[in-house]
């Protein structure tokens, strides 16, 4: 049944309309020629030089006298450390070695944790050197300088050194009674 409000409405003129309406949408989508530019689907320039790496030329290392001198400064510093590490290591190892078995707090004990404070503040000096290294390195890096092989090499030597300090401590901490 037809709504009663639409039977007033003739069927013929509402067709008439809706087919109108449908010629004039379609007249907009299907236009002789488009006016819109649409970029060319042609190789363009940058596409034709490839992806391989760019050729950079090497980068000339000159010498630096005044960084030279800082470096043998803190190599020279540096050997310094490790000697005193190792006497008091030698140390803190027989400390360690008489604290075994004896209680925590004991004279023993008390003197074996001494060793270690003694050896962690030595390990802390070694490293300060490798912050004062880094420290170097940031400087040439903000200067636009490349790398400085001496400084790397020694860079290489102190971070060594704080990690191998750093276990011998860690090893002799472990051997002792724990609290």
């Amino acid at each position: 049944m037809i709504h009663p409000s639409l039977s007033t409405i003739r069927s013929g003129p509402m067709i008439a309309l809706v087919g109108l309406l449908s010629a004039t949408m379609l007249a907009g989508c299907a236009r002789d020629r488009d006016t819109t530019p649409y970029p060319s689907l042609a190789v363009r320039p940058v596409e034709k030089q490839g992806f391989a790496e760019p050729v950079t030329k090497p980068v000339t290392l000159r010498p630096d006298p005044e960084l030279d001198t800082q470096i043998a400064g803190i190599a020279d510093r540096l050997t310094a450390v490790e000697g005193e590490f190792a006497k008091a290591y030698d140390q803190a190892r027989t400390g360690a070695a008489k604290a075994r078995g004896q209680s925590v707090g004991s004279d023993a004990w008390l003197a074996a944790q001494t060793d270690l404070a003694a050896l962690d503040e030595i390990r802390a000096r070694t490293s300060g050197l490798l912050t004062e290294i880094d420290d170097r390195a940031i400087a040439r890096a903000a200067a636009l300088e490349p790398d400085y092989p001496p400084l790397t090499a020694l860079r290489e030597r102190v971070a060594g050194a704080a990690e191998r300090q750093a276990k011998q401590i860690a090893a002799l901490s472990a051997s002792l009674p724990s609290g």
